[in-house]
């Protein structure tokens, strides 16, 4: 695999980079926001504002890629990236913050197609499956490197929005001299959602499911642990626990779900989510290790459901529709995760910290029972026309360049009726 790996080096450097720098700001920024007194709906707000900015970035990107290109392209929203981190640290001004954190939605957006159409145009049917396990990799570790980072310094003080933007700068290095030709002109793929949710219900509520949820997660969990005692390790800990649990689940409940019925695999991954969340409710404990437990429990079965959804899609697409049925799962956990942080915000305020969990697991709840309703309308597919979870989470993660004007009753012929 040395063949496949050596044209991507500098990319994946990159991508190291980027996602440390994303990371730590992505934690930093709710606890600063916390320290600082803000509001629970305001704090929710800075969650809603990035995925928001990064729903445009998917819409509108294709074009300042196609105008620039994609280096000249990665160089700018880098360096623009990279100053909003630092504006961030210089006005405490909550609509401010809402406005740079929709900023560094849509450049990271941007960032991650330039970033993974080169990838994808690097490598070939054989080694796609080794190349993007490898981003999964690097982002999951990478991810949790960022965040652990908060713990290096006092969120109130001003050295952790400049390590932010260092790395996110640096990121910038590796592109721009890369010996590595750029791809070809981005393509843009025509999203028809009524289509997707015709083909899979499961798979466009799951993603929208996750959205709410997990959403609201990224955007609050930070304050919650910052609520209940833990200092900034502790807050680094708690979210790392989190993501290390995800990661550690994505396999063994994809290869599940590869040899059954999908639906019941999410059932179950949405019920044992719910339970953690009940039980932060229920038994909420106060900082230590019972807490650590739940969020490991919790990104045990939360994060995964996401690939699920996505391969249970697959399982019904046509032939050469896995990148529109990508692109709109993306777009429909973007509008769940501009939503939930904003409704799991409102309700922290009223009810309190714990009240974040109840939200998450009314949510899984309701997608669990909803594919339980559709198990009764529809049998499962065929175990021999599974698209394998492994093939199915390297495209859930790739964001696509997407199209919202196709006309839905264009081409609406169905593999497989809906039931």
């Amino acid at each position: 695999m040395t063949a496949a790996f050596a044209p991507i080096t500098a990319l994946l450097l990159s991508v190291a980079l980027l996602l440390m720098g994303n990371g730590l700001q992505g934690t930093l920024l709710p606890v600063r926001a916390n320290l600082e007194a803000f509001s629970a709906t305001d704090i929710g707000i800075l969650g809603s504002a990035y995925f928001l900015g990064f729903a445009s970035g998917c819409l509108y990107g294709p074009r300042l890629i196609r105008r620039a290109g994609h280096i000249r392209t990665f160089a700018a929203l880098v360096a623009i990236a990279s100053c909003v981190v630092l504006v961030h640290s210089l006005f405490l001004n909550a609509y401010l913050w809402w406005l740079l954190r929709a900023m560094t939605g849509f450049c990271f957006a941007v960032l991650y197609m330039v970033i993974e159409s080169w990838l994808n145009e690097k490598s070939t049917n054989d080694t796609r499956g080794f190349v993007f396990s490898l981003y999964t990799i690097i982002n999951l570790t990478v991810i949790t490197i960022g965040q652990l980072m908060l713990g290096l310094d006092r969120p109130e003080n001003f050295q952790l929005f400049i390590l932010a933007s260092i790395l996110v700068s640096l990121a910038a290095v590796p592109v721009a001299l890369t010996k590595a030709e750029a791809p070809a002109p981005l393509r843009s793929v025509k999203i028809r959602l009524g289509h997707l949710y015709r083909l899979s219900p499961v798979g466009v509520v799951g993603c929208l499911a996750v959205g709410l949820a997990n959403g609201s997660f990224w955007a609050l969990a930070p304050v919650f642990a910052q609520n209940k005692g833990a200092d900034s390790w502790g807050v680094a800990i708690f979210m790392s626990v989190a993501v290390i649990a995800g990661a550690l689940g994505q396999w063994p409940l994809g290869r599940l779900s590869d040899k059954m019925d999908r639906r019941r695999v999410i059932i179950g991954a949405a019920c044992g989510s719910a339970v953690a969340g009940m039980l932060f409710v229920l038994w909420a404990p106060p900082w230590g290790d019972g807490l650590l437990a739940l969020a490991f429990l919790f990104g045990l079965f939360a994060f995964p459901i996401y690939g699920l959804s996505v391969a249970h899609m697959n399982d019904y697409v046509e032939a050469d529709g896995y990148v529109e049925a990508a692109s709109g799962l993306l777009l429909v956990f973007a509008l769940g995760a501009v939503i939930g942080p904003i409704v799991a915000s409102t309700l922290t305020s009223y009810f309190g910290a714990d009240a974040l969990f109840g939200m998450t697991a009314a949510v899984q709840l309701c997608l669990a029972g909803f594919a339980l309703y559709r198990m009764q309308m529809r049998a499962p597919a065929p175990e021999e026309e599974h698209v394998s979870f492994t093939e199915s989470l390297n495209l859930a993660q790739t964001v696509s360049t997407v199209d919202l004007t196709h006309d839905e009753s264009e081409g609406d012929g169905e593999r497989r009726a809906a039931g």
